[in-house]
């Protein structure tokens, strides 16, 4: 598969970190995809947007986990803020006309990083030497 053929997502977790991963992972299918990357039992979808859906745990709230800034502003830059969101998140595209969840587009990946790194802390990884 070439690069422009990937089907790629954003994970973006608490802490400002954020990667690039494949939409569905090889072998994983969409829902074992999002519990993988998001580490839960339970997925909710939320709605950014028409071509913007943010993945997350179910249980964040009830369990602890800290709030994601990120993912908090990014909604709150779309539609009125009415909560936080809690853990780690994944942003898909929107959804076909048969309802499957789409990657997202190489610019919505531009526009969500960009938008990412001005608006939070991110802590970026030092580059690997091996």
């Amino acid at each position: 598969m070439t690069e422009t053929q990937q089907r790629l997502v954003l994970r973006l977790e608490a802490d400002g970190r954020f990667e690039l991963i494949e939409w569905p992972r090889p072998g994983g299918g969409t829902l074992n995809t999002l519990h993988t990357a998001i580490g839960c039992r339970a997925v909710d979808a939320v709605d950014i947007s028409d071509d913007l859906t943010m993945w997350l745990d179910d249980e964040g709230i009830a369990t602890g986990l800290p709030v994601n800034y990120g993912a908090t502003a990014l909604y709150a830059a779309h539609k009125p803020p009415h909560q936080t969101y809690h853990g780690t998140v994944v942003i898909t595209g929107g959804t076909d006309r048969h309802g499957n969840t789409l990657p997202l587009t190489t610019d919505q990946v531009m526009a969500i990083v960009e938008f990412h790194l001005s608006h939070t802390a991110v802590v970026i990884p030092a580059q690997r030497t091996n």
